[in-house]
């Protein structure tokens, strides 16, 4: 009789563990359930369009002619084409590829720990769908004041050529790389609140790289900063990205519990980003 009620408890506790496993592998296809591209590697953001700041209503329009605020911006610009050729140079090219996987890494040595589609699966696709909001709440205004960049203006060179054809159609004002990093600033340090202080540093660093490439003016980055703020909030009403959120946070505890290695070369990292012009702000 004991056997017998020994071997039903057993049969109940591999169809228990059985069921478990099934339930919990459904449940991680419905949480990585894939996303839609809205254009060719980029996926849908969270928010719809409606929900995100409105750059021309939020913004100031950018310097005008014969501004104090314009002379500034054409002083910065200049100060940083000392940096042309160097190891911050550079870093402001890698900076401006904006596609994955290589993007997953801009943060990485501020993290401490690798942003990859294998170690960390729900950030690296939070890290892809916040981007496409961050962008997507700088276009207004972009293609309303149509501002020139400063390679458009001074003549010199840009950290990315092979870009310019490109730049020279679309506004400076505001700078949508410096959206995208700071939003990925502001939600990354609240996914390792240990780094932050690393991270946010790293963030502003990430945008003052387009000034760096001189394809945007300071005014552009500085801007911007406000509209990746609005963005974060709203995100934050989301529902999906409240899950995808805390998805990441579990993802980034494990990757530091196993004392994972950041993909990219932080030595490298820190000393391109110590070097500055005189005087930069």
């Amino acid at each position: 009789m004991k056997s017998e009620r020994f071997r039903f408890l057993a049969r109940g506790a591999v169809l228990a563990l059985t069921y478990g496993a099934i339930g919990a592998a459904c449940a991680m296809a419905d949480e990585m359930a894939p996303v839609p591209e809205i254009q060719p590697g980029v996926l849908a953001g969270y928010l719809p369009r409606a929900a995100l700041p409105d750059s021309v209503a939020l913004l100031p329009p950018p310097p005008a002619e014969g501004s104090a605020a314009l002379a500034m911006d054409h002083e910065i610009s200049q100060g940083y084409l000392v940096l042309e050729g160097s190891p911050r140079w550079k870093l402001a090219g890698m900076d401006a590829n904006l596609s994955f996987p290589w993007a997953a890494g801009d943060f990485s040595c501020a993290m401490n720990a690798p942003v990859t589609q294998t170690d960390t699966p729900r950030l690296y696709q939070l890290l892809r769908r916040v981007m496409s909001d961050a962008g997507a709440s700088t276009r207004a205004a972009k293609d309303n004041y149509k501002r020139q960049r400063p390679f458009m203006v001074n003549k010199a060179a840009t950290c990315t050529p092979g870009a310019e054809e490109h730049l020279a159609q679309d506004g400076s004002y505001p700078s949508g790389h410096t959206a995208i990093g700071w939003t990925w600033a502001l939600i990354l340090s609240e996914i390792a609140p240990d780094q932050a202080q690393a991270i946010l540093a790293r963030g502003r660093a990430f945008g003052q790289s387009r000034v760096v490439c001189n394809v945007h003016w300071q005014s552009d980055t500085i801007e911007s900063l406000e509209l990746a703020a609005g963005t974060v909030a709203r995100l934050h009403d989301d529902p999906t990205f409240v899950a995808d959120l805390d998805a990441a946070k579990s993802e980034i505890a494990a990757a530091h519990a196993k004392k994972l290695a950041p993909q990219r070369n932080c030595k490298a990292e820190a000393d391109a980003l110590a070097q500055q012009p005189p005087q930069a702000p």
